[in-house]
C-alpha cells in the first residue's frame, strides 16, 4: 500500500483503527522504531536468514522478523522468548505452512548471536 505524501507511517496506520481511536503507544513504539531501525534490522535479518535474501521473503514474514528483531533489540520489557513467540504466532495465523518453523529459526540465531 502506497503512503500518500506527507503521511507518516504512523498516521497512514492511524486510520484502522475505530474513529476517535488512537493508535495504542506500543503499536506507534513499534512502527516508528522499525522504520528508524530498518536498515540494522534487515541486515541481521539477511545475516540469520541463510541462503535466503530478504527481497524473496514474503511481505509477511519480512514484516513479522522486522517486528519480532525491533523487539529482541530495542524493546528489554519484552522477554526474549515472548517477542519469538510471539512472532510464530503471528506467522501460523498470517503466513504460510512454513512461515513459523522459518520466523522462530531466524529469530533464534539472531538472539543467540545477540
Amino acid at each position: 500500500m502506497a503512503r500518500p505524501v506527507g503521511q507518516s507511517i504512523p498516521d497512514q496506520y492511524q486510520q484502522h483503527f475505530q474513529e476517535g481511536q488512537k493508535a495504542p503507544a506500543y503499536f506507534r513504539q513499534l512502527v516508528e522504531g522499525v522504520q528508524a531501525h530498518q536498515v540494522e534490522l534487515d541486515a541481521l535479518i539477511t545475516r540469520f536468514a541463510e541462503h535466503w535474501r530478504l527481497e524473496r521473503m514474503t511481505v509477511i514474514d519480512r514484516n513479522i522478523l522486522r517486528l519480532a528483531t525491533f523487539e529482541l533489540l530495542y524493546v528489554p520489557q519484552v522477554p526474549p522468548k515472548a517477542a519469538i513467540n510471539e512472532a510464530v504466532e503471528l506467522a501460523k495465523r498470517y503466513g504460510t505452512e512454513d512461515s513459523a518453523a522459518f520466523i522462530n529459526g531466524i529469530l533464534d540465531r539472531i538472539w543467540k548471536a545477540r
